[in-house]
């Protein structure tokens, strides 16, 4: 058993378990869990012993996403850099190296399957889909709710999984769909009733498990180069780039102005609502959301 921060790793019966594991805050993304991600798939690729790599999550969701309600209440953070002028290229740096770092596990030559329980929404979402197969429980939501504001799916993996349509459908609302919905679009591979999920996972991961690594990778590295040739690398540098310009617009400092003056909760309760949200920023509304 190997300590971490953010995460447990475990390897037993040919498989890795990575679990995150910041249960008080629904598994929220912080500074550290990135790169956790990153060492955890580097240590299941480095043993011969593991076949394939099961991805969960502690306590009631998966993850909730980047823990924004610190990023955005907070008054400045790298993230979210004060001052009239915004350095595009740090905030590009940092963000590359998180997607990176969740992106290996779809460039390790093990594969993975992520199992959802709960929720798998906005950065979690891209942790999740990052996994070769996606398992969810019935009732579980994924959805990627900061395109309504302040944010944009690095990994970009929403329109490889789903096609343009369905992922305009998604990323233009910042609607969550549940576990049936996500496998009948064909963004998750299946979706069981919540009391089957540890079972079904299980299945699948012994399944894969009897087949030989090298063979595993060929088939992987075979299907991944698909994606490749559809231009995946540079589609992510296109939404790394526009993830960070979304937190800086008017828009999106309107966003965290509010955040900071009436609370993080207070804010997504706005921009879910409905509501506008200034374009070139405004005032703050003198009305509870």
């Amino acid at each position: 058993m190997s300590q971490f921060k953010t995460l447990r790793y475990e390897a037993r019966d040919r498989k890795a378990y990575i679990t995150l594991s910041r249960p008080d805050r629904l598994n929220a993304i912080d500074d550290d869990m990135p790169g956790e991600i990153r060492a955890a798939v580097e240590l299941a690729e480095s043993d011969p012993d593991v076949h394939v790599i099961v991805l969960s999550g502690d306590g009631d969701a998966f993850c909730a996403g980047y823990d924004l309600k610190k990023f955005a209440e907070d008054g400045n953070s790298r993230w979210n850099q004060a001052g009239p002028s915004w350095d595009p290229i740090q905030d590009y740096r940092g963000m590359r190296r998180n997607t990176d770092d969740f992106f290996t596990l779809f460039r390790a030559l093990k594969p993975s399957i992520c199992k959802i329980h709960g929720y798998a929404v906005a950065g979690g979402s891209d942790i999740a889909l990052s996994c070769d197969l996606v398992v969810m429980a019935e009732d579980a939501k994924i959805g990627y709710m900061p395109a309504r504001v302040w944010g944009c799916p690095t990994t970009a993996m929403w329109v490889y999984r789903l096609g343009v349509e369905r992922a305009k459908r998604m990323l233009l609302t910042g609607d969550k769909i549940d576990g049936k919905t996500a496998a009948a679009w064909g963004l998750v591979l299946e979706a069981v009733p919540a009391e089957r999920l540890n079972a079904r996972v299980e299945e699948l991961a012994d399944r894969i498990a009897g087949v030989p690594t090298n063979h595993l990778a060929m088939q992987k590295l075979m299907i991944n180069q698909a994606l490749d040739n559809m231009g995946l690398t540079s589609t992510q540098t296109l939404a790394t780039l526009f993830d960070g310009i979304t937190r800086h617009t008017a828009e999106g400092r309107w966003f965290k102005d509010f955040a900071e003056q009436r609370g993080f909760h207070e804010a997504v309760a706005w921009r879910d609502s409905g509501r506008p949200i200034p374009n070139g920023g405004g005032p703050l509304p003198m009305e509870k959301a």
